[in-house]
């Protein structure tokens, strides 16, 4: 093994203990920002109705059924995901949240568009790695195992 392939493995065995929490960092912090913005658009409905008629364009949606939808996906879906429960689909349809989000609100380009790639890149690790061992997901699979393993004794 050269030394190059030593090196890698040490590293990845010392570091193997900070995915999980790299995990949970991400799906808190992306999960804190969603559900801080849909507050935010319940606290003034008719502002946010108000945007989504004439700032934000969804496209195939009217603006009032755009704002619900929208809504609930950052609150349910920021909820859903801090909790680790099913990590990867709501992961995947965070990101999605996130590029409509990009799309259809060209502001976004010039000042806060950083931000969003950020969050896409955490929702990633979260969609391609699950929610880790911090997760709801983790600990349903494991009780689902030993009733399955207790049902076939």
């Amino acid at each position: 093994m050269g030394w190059f392939a030593r090196i890698d493995r040490f590293m990845a065995g010392g570091t193997a203990w900070l995915v999980p929490l790299v995990l949970l960092l991400t799906r808190l912090w992306v999960a804190n920002v969603f559900f801080h913005s849909g507050m935010l658009k319940l606290s003034d409905w008719d502002s946010t109705l108000f945007l989504f008629e004439d700032e934000y364009h969804v496209p195939l949606l009217p603006p009032d059924i755009a704002a619900y939808i929208g809504t609930a996906i950052e609150i349910g879906g920021s909820t859903i995901l801090a909790l680790g429960i099913l990590t990867r689909p709501i992961g995947l349809l965070m990101f999605g949240f996130n590029i409509m989000a990009v799309l259809s609100y060209p502001l976004l380009w010039k000042n806060g568009f950083f931000d969003h790639q950020l969050w896409g890149a955490m929702l990633l690790m979260n969609v391609l790695w699950g929610g880790g061992f911090f997760s709801l997901d983790r600990l349903l699979s494991a009780l689902s195992g030993r009733r399955l393993t207790l049902q076939a004794s």
